[in-house]
């Protein structure tokens, strides 16, 4: 849904995104005014906003069922998503995460996108824990990397191979890069291992 808009819009991607993130994906429900207030930010016709399908069922990359198996030994994992209530499937995802997950944070649930740091805050008050307790695994810059460091969460930022954006942020070492998810799990144990010593 949200590259279609994206795509539709004549805004600049970045600022069609950064509208999709604060006016869709935080709300609870989507009806004609949210439809209507969403494409008048993003410059488009209301006609424009897709008509919801029934998406497939998420699965797994490879590596990722070893990766959070080992990740649950050393942490709670939690997940922590920008989508919209008419793409959230907790459900599905509850299925295909158990038993390593323990709790889903859809930003329509939570009512904060990232990088809003107020959506890494409302994870930390529900899990009864501090932003400093936490570690967030994701591959986007923007919204995993500098929304958590903003948050004062420590970050895995996953590479998939591409170059650090801005390295100015590995500089603290409140930022640690992985080429993927089974290296972020080492990053992790090490972490949890460094924090019980």
């Amino acid at each position: 849904m949200a590259t279609i808009l994206a795509t539709a819009s004549p805004l600049r991607p970045a600022d069609a995104r950064r509208v999709i993130r604060q006016q869709l994906y935080t709300r609870a429900s989507i009806d004609a005014a949210v439809i209507a207030e969403v494409c008048d930010a993003l410059q488009l016709p209301a006609s424009a906003f897709p008509t919801p399908v029934e998406s497939s069922p998420p699965q797994l990359l490879p590596g990722a069922g070893a990766a959070l198996r080992s990740m649950s030994r050393h942490a709670n994992v939690v997940t922590l998503s920008n989508v919209s209530c008419l793409e959230a499937d907790t459900g599905r995802l509850r299925a295909l995460l158990y038993p390593w997950a323990i709790d889903y944070f859809p930003s329509c649930r939570t009512g904060y996108a990232k990088p809003d740091p107020a959506a890494f805050h409302c994870v930390a008050t529900a899990c009864r824990t501090s932003p400093a307790n936490m570690v967030h695994i994701g591959d986007d810059w923007a919204c995993d990397v500098i929304g958590a460091r903003t948050a004062g969460v420590t970050v895995i930022w996953v590479s998939n191979g591409r170059p650090v954006p801005e390295p100015e942020w590995l500089k603290d070492g409140g930022v640690l890069v992985a080429t993927d998810l089974l290296a972020a799990s080492q990053h992790l144990t090490e972490l949890a291992t460094w924090r019980r010593s």
